[in-house]
């Protein structure tokens, strides 16, 4: 991992932090998890949390990825650029000019090529975090050969693909609902149907609006405008938790944290997309848990809901079932967990290797 300068990591999350101070396990900042849109992107926060640690889990957990010290011994690189909280705190408006988030892309490039490790492998063998979709996205072209941490492919598909990048969940909003241990959890969620978030959103978002206007005043089915904030999260959490089912259309990119808050509410997601990909898809088949319908099937009137209603109790008892056996995979935290979220991003990481090292010496292109 490399040193940088705290003004491009924890120095985001508190300007008070000496710039040259090494970031360790004992100072570095707690997150805020009452931190709306923030939260959603800070992957790249919780990655390099897992390296800093350096306790020993006393119920066996095993690490996928360890920090070492010495370059040449490393598989690969870290870079604890925290490039989407860069654009959260430094952008207010795309059209600004010279940003203090541009810069500090600029800066961190020039850091990157003046590295004798990204000569020697033209990056290739550099984990870089650009989970938001706007992240690092002035020089982007110049580090797109390493390996990214990404939401989805929605506005970078030129130049991510899954080949060599990485899908990471979004951290979820809501609460995890651990006490959950009703004898009939299918009669005791009597709503259908539930989701709650901004219906106006752009390119394939636009089918929120759609179908609002088509499932608004349904029964059993919930369909609300609501934005991001604390009161939200918590109104959202109760709703997740008393729905059987719960959409998960498009936002202004493919995928949204709405799919991790139902994971984590053991809420049966119901997911309309027709290209959206999902972090830990070589481990995790969805199909188990979760319902997929093209965007012409959710539009179709009456289609999404009539399917739902043909769900059988023991068939959703046994997605419900699934989910709670698996919905640990989606938990960020510190210090990191046995097969949670961070240890399962550097497990699809250390399955790119092979590939990197092939490409790095020359033998496959």
């Amino acid at each position: 991992m490399y040193d940088l300068p705290t003004r491009f990591n924890v120095g985001l999350m508190d300007p008070n932090f000496p710039d040259n101070t090494p970031v360790t396990a004992r100072n570095i900042p707690a997150w805020r998890w009452n931190d709306g849109l923030r939260k959603q992107h800070s992957v790249e926060y919780w990655m390099m949390a897992s390296l800093l640690y350096e306790g020993n889990d006393e119920s066996g957990s095993t690490r996928e990825a360890v920090r070492v010290m010495d370059p040449e011994s490393a598989d690969v690189f870290f870079v604890p650029f925290f490039s989407s909280l860069s654009f959260n705190v430094h952008v207010r408006n795309m059209a600004e000019l010279n940003t203090v988030d541009e810069k500090l892309q600029l800066e961190m490039v020039n850091i990157l090529k003046a590295s004798d490790y990204w000569k020697r492998s033209g990056g290739r063998d550099h984990v870089i975090p650009v989970h938001h979709p706007n992240a690092f996205r002035h020089y982007r072209d110049d580090i797109n050969a390493s390996i990214f941490i990404v939401a989805d492919f929605g506005r970078i598909m030129n130049i991510s693909r899954l080949a060599k990048d990485v899908v990471a969940p979004y951290p979820h909003m809501v609460e995890s609902y651990i006490s959950e241990n009703q004898e009939d959890p299918y009669k005791s969620r009597e709503t259908l149907l539930f989701f709650r978030g901004r219906t106006k959103r752009k390119d394939e978002g636009k089918i929120r609006a759609q179908l609002h206007k088509m499932l608004n005043g349904t029964k059993d089915v919930i369909y609300e405008e609501g934005y991001a904030s604390e009161e939200g999260f918590k109104a959202s959490a109760e709703q997740m938790r008393s729905s059987k089912f719960c959409l998960h259309p498009a936002g202004d990119t493919p995928s949204s944290c709405r799919l991790f808050d139902a994971i984590v509410s053991h809420c049966v997601p119901v997911i309309v997309s027709d290209k959206i990909e999902l972090p830990f898809e070589s481990e995790i088949d969805y199909k188990d848990f979760s319902i997929f319908f093209s965007v012409n099937e959710a539009l179709e009137p009456g289609y999404l809901i009539n399917e739902l209603r043909g769900v059988s109790k023991e068939k959703w008892i046994k997605m419900w079932s699934q989910i709670k056996s698996i919905s640990h995979h989606f938990e960020f935290q510190y210090p990191p967990k046995n097969e949670d979220s961070v240890n399962m991003i550097w497990r699809q990481v250390k399955h790119k290797v092979p590939a990197v090292k092939l490409a790095v010496h020359g033998v496959g292109g």
